[in-house]
């Protein structure tokens, strides 16, 4: 599910904390706008720690939001991260796809390294050039679950302000990504909203991303997880998807015969469909 990622300060102990009581969909613990370029090395210290005794702790997947590609940080980012763990890293202000492609095989390296298993990416859309270069950012690598729109500093890219009664500055930006997203069969997470008190705010700002193709919202703050969620209720079509998948395979997992990939509808699915579909139907129910 991506209804809701939550970036968590990496530099404070008390909110990674904090995160493990979280029923975010994405918890991403961040190493960008959130920490001073002073604390970066304590807080990739505190994620770095946390990954190590995470078992099942958080009931969210997790991810951390690396540096920027421009800030030459990344290399220290991944090694410090990039352990058992860690789902995946959201990779802000990307260019290009020669962005990804170097960041990828500094993954795959500490991957061999350190024998982990293979980690998920989503860049995060935020300048002019990004925007131009969605759908080949999309498209560049199959580790790439969602793009990310981050709408402040696409704006602060563009030298515009951001208005909340008039997005005309950003509606274009708004409603390209998700068609990029999904034209690389990829996911699309919205910006955040940014008035953690103004929750009928939020709620409005939700609805249109859902109504603009996005699969889920960014947030900052846990008080906007169920507003986000009660709009990015599963839809019909994935709810019927989602039956058919547990009808098809529901025996096997119960039974834990492990009937392996299965043909429905054309295409195969396997485990990891059923834990998706299972998802989306206690999500229904929500």
């Amino acid at each position: 599910m991506f209804r809701s990622l939550i970036f968590v300060p990496g530099n404070s102990m008390r909110f990674v904390e904090k995160a493990k009581t979280l029923a975010a969909d994405i918890i991403c613990f961040d190493l960008e706008d959130s920490v001073p370029d002073n604390e970066k090395d304590a807080a990739r210290r505190i994620i770095s720690e946390t990954l190590l005794a995470r078992r099942q702790e958080y009931s969210g997947i997790v991810y951390v939001r690396t540096n920027s590609p421009e800030s030459g940080l990344i290399p220290d980012d991944l090694k410090a991260v990039l352990q058992e763990g860690i789902d995946g890293i959201v990779v802000p202000k990307v260019n290009d796809v020669s962005e990804m492609l170097e960041i990828k095989k500094h993954i795959v390296m500490l991957e061999k390294e350190r024998k982990t298993d293979k980690i998920a990416l989503m860049p995060s859309i935020e300048t002019a050039r990004g925007v131009v270069n969605a759908y080949l950012i999309a498209s560049a690598e199959e580790r790439i679950k969602a793009l990310v729109f981050g709408v402040f500093d696409f704006l602060y890219d563009m030298r515009l302000d951001y208005d909340e009664h008039d997005p005309l500055g950003y509606s274009y930006v708004r409603a390209k990504i998700p068609v990029d997203a999904r034209a690389a069969g990829v996911h699309a997470i919205d910006a955040i909203w940014q008035k953690i008190d103004d929750i009928d705010g939020l709620i409005r700002d939700a609805t249109m991303a859902r109504r603009l193709g996005y699969s889920g919202k960014s947030i900052i703050h846990p008080s906007q997880i169920e507003p986000v969620h009660k709009v990015f209720r599963p839809s019909k079509n994935e709810v019927e998807w989602a039956k058919k998948v547990v009808q098809a395979l529901g025996q096997a997992m119960k039974k834990g015969t492990g009937r392996g990939a299965i043909r429905l509808e054309g295409k195969m699915i396997d485990v990891v469909h059923y834990k998706q579909a299972k998802a989306i139907l206690d999500a229904a129910d929500t």
